[in-house]
C-alpha cells in the first residue's frame, strides 16, 4: 500500500500514541526544495513502510535551511519494530538526491491536550509554529502542570490572537520537554500576535505571567515552518 498525499495530518487522532519529531539541516532554500521533492518521490514510489506508522508530515523552516518531520505512530513498540527491521531505504534515496543532509536528532512525544476548534472552522494553516520548552530534569507532573497553565491563560485571555487556528501540546516521553505544534493562518498572523502588548502571543494577564515564570523551565525555542507535504497510507500508484 503506497502513500496517499493529504493537506494536513489529523493531529488529534486517538490511535496516535507516539509522535516522533525530527529536525534536518539541509543548508539552503534551494536544498530545502530539493529535499522535499526527494522525499515526495521516495515515498510515492514505495509501499507504506510499516502498519504502525499512521502519518508522516514534512515542513520547511522559515530559516531557509531546516526541515521538520512529524510522524504519528500507534506506539513506541511499532516504531522500534520498524527500526529493528532495518529494510527501509527512503532516507538513503533522499540522501542520494540531496547529499550532506544533517539530521539533528529525533525526540519522542505523546499528545496531551489540544485547543478545541470552533464549530465550522475550516481554515487551513499557512504556517506551523513549533514551541519547544525544556525543563530542568524529568518531571512528568510538571510538564502537565505547565500545559494546564497555558490552557488557563488561553481561556482567560481578554484579547486572544485572531490568527491562531489550533495548538497541540505534546509531552516529551523523557519528561524534560513540551512541544506545542501550533497551526496559524499565516506566518504574518503569528508575527502580528508577537507584536502585541504581552510577552509572547498572550495578553498582559496574571495567567500568562504564571506561564512565563513557571518554575523549572530552563529554555525554549520558537520556530516557524511552512507545511510542505503530508502522507497517510492508502494511496494508489
Amino acid at each position: 500500500m503506497p502513500a496517499q498525499f493529504i493537506s494536513r495530518p489529523d493531529l488529534t487522532r486517538p490511535d496516535a500514541r507516539t509522535v516522533k519529531a525530527s529536525t534536518w539541516d539541509v543548508d539552503t532554500p534551494e536544498r530545502q526544495r530539493r529535499a522535499v521533492d526527494a522525499i515526495r518521490t521516495a515515498w510515492a514510489g514505495r509501499a507504506w513502510p510499516h502498519p504502525g506508522l499512521l502519518s508522516y508530515t514534512v515542513h520547511t523552516g522559515e530559516d531557509g535551511r531546516t526541515l521538520l518531520t512529524y510522524a504519528q505512530w500507534t506506539g513506541e513498540e511499532s516504531y522500534l519494530a520498524f527500526v529493528a527491521d532495518g529494510r527501509d531505504d527512503r532516507d538513503a534515496a533522499v540522501d542520494a538526491a540531496v547529499p550532506g543532509i544533517e539530521r539533528l536528532g529525533t525526540h519522542s512525544f505523546e499528545l496531551y491536550r489540544s485547543t478545541p476548534l470552533a464549530a465550522g472552522d475550516v481554515r487551513e494553516p499557512g504556517a506551523v509554529v513549533i514551541v519547544d520548552v525544556e525543563f530542568e530534569g524529568p518531571g512528568p507532573a510538571r510538564q502537565r502542570q505547565w500545559v494546564d497553565a497555558v490552557f488557563e491563560a488561553l481561556g482567560t485571555d481578554p484579547a486572544p490572537a485572531p490568527g491562531g487556528i489550533s495548538g497541540h501540546f505534546h509531552l516529551g516521553t523523557d519528561g524534560t520537554r513540551v512541544l506545542n505544534y501550533a497551526e496559524w493562518e499565516s506566518a504574518q498572523a503569528h508575527i502580528d500576535a508577537l507584536a502585541g502588548p504581552g510577552d509572547g502571543i498572550g495578553s498582559l494577564t496574571p495567567q500568562w505571567r504564571k506561564v512565563q515564570t513557571f518554575p523549572g523551565v530552563t529554555g525554549g525555542r520558537v520556530n516557524r515552518y511552512t507545511p510542505a507535504l503530508s502522507m497517510v497510507p492508502g494511496g494508489e500508484v
